[in-house]
């Protein structure tokens, strides 16, 4: 990853991103907090997955695996105590979330 786009991320505003990329329903369900947890355990998974591994090719092209992704998320916020997310809504807040990283440029 580009040193200068780590600092393009921020998490305040990746948060409002995702609330406001919601639909409304959703925007009521989860509080910026509930947001805010799910992107610590997307970067979980990434680093698990080792996308951020130095030494890497920075031109690389990287494949996520969606579900995966949200099966981790689910899987880690039941063993976390955090309670049981529908997949589904998970599945929203990745897309959010990785509509935030196309919006500020960070995969290019």
């Amino acid at each position: 990853m580009d040193e200068d786009k780590d600092f393009l991320y921020d998490d305040d505003d990746a948060v409002k991103f995702i609330k406001n990329y919601l639909p409304e329903e959703l925007k009521k369900k989860f509080s910026e907090d509930d947001i805010n947890y799910i992107i610590d355990l997307i970067y979980d998974f990434y680093n698990m997955k080792g996308f951020f591994d130095e030494g890497d090719d920075d031109d690389k092209e990287v494949e996520i695996n969606e579900d995966e992704l949200v099966a981790f998320v689910v899987k880690n916020a039941l063993s976390d105590g955090i309670g049981k997310y529908d997949e589904n809504d998970v599945s929203q807040i990745v897309r959010g979330e990785m509509e935030y990283c196309d919006s500020i440029g960070m995969f290019e």
